[in-house]
């Protein structure tokens, strides 16, 4: 089985779009989304709808409990304050409840599904530096862990020979191949769909191949220019429009 993993989508239709027409061309036929899918963009409610429609595992993450105001908006900065309250107002019944039902974590085979870190998930600590997801590895038991939350595509391992760290984002994580080894637990950020923050705009997932036992990093160009004035005409932050030309 082939799977897309994918995460931090952010209301970013267009990115979406292109990611699952990319996957699909690439032969998956499962989909796992890490949460994060509103927020920021302009499409809360036809993201969900899209993902609703096709997700084969889907956990929350930090935007969705801030749009349903399952956490206190003061942990957001001000932009993702103001856009979890639009967010908030945009969200039909229907789409809220779908959102609201949603776990903080899921399995699916050897892996582990969460938004941001194994350990604690409902405070949303960001697995950033090695020793950060080194220290990830007790609190899930599979082989396998998807995270998100960082914006920022990596792999971490452990194993019998020492811990190992491989940082993915920019042009040059594209199309890395990272397989599974016998005797290592590995931790992987597929990055994010909506708002890449690792100066590559291109939208970022993950290709997870069970029988490979490897995952392979995807970056897919989208029109970031139609998203950027979707939330122009929302009047929502600028900065949330201009930082998808950089993905900074």
């Amino acid at each position: 089985m082939r799977y897309a993993v994918l995460s931090d989508v952010h209301g970013n239709l267009e990115a979406l779009s292109a990611v699952l027409a990319d996957s699909a061309r690439e032969g998956a036929t499962g989909l796992i989304c890490l949460g994060d899918a509103v927020g920021y963009g302009a499409d809360p409610n036809a993201c969900v709808e899209l993902l609703g429609e096709r997700v084969t595992r889907m956990v929350a993450g930090n935007h969705e409990h801030g749009a349903l105001g399952l956490i206190d908006l003061d942990w957001f900065n001000p932009v993702a304050r103001t856009a979890a309250l639009w967010t908030r107002e945009q969200l039909g019944p229907d789409h809220a409840a779908y959102l609201e039902a949603l776990p903080l974590t899921a399995a699916l085979g050897e892996a582990t599904c969460v938004h941001a870190s194994p350990r604690h998930p409902e405070e949303w600590d960001y697995l950033i530096s090695a020793e950060d997801g080194w220290s990830a590895f007790p609190d899930f038991s599979t082989r396998l862990c998807f995270v998100g939350h960082s914006h920022r595509p990596g792999v971490w391992s452990l194993g019998s020979s020492g811990p190992d760290f491989e940082d993915l984002g920019g042009p040059e994580g594209a199309d890395r191949r990272i397989g599974f080894h016998d005797g290592r637990r590995y931790i992987v950020n597929v990055g994010s769909v909506g708002q890449p923050r690792d100066w590559d705009r291109r939208a970022a997932y993950v290709l997870w191949d069970e029988d490979a036992r490897s995952v392979t990093l995807r970056r897919v160009e989208y029109d970031h220019r139609a998203a950027a004035h979707k939330i122009l005409a929302a009047s929502l932050p600028r900065v949330l429009a201009d930082r998808l030309a950089n993905g900074v």
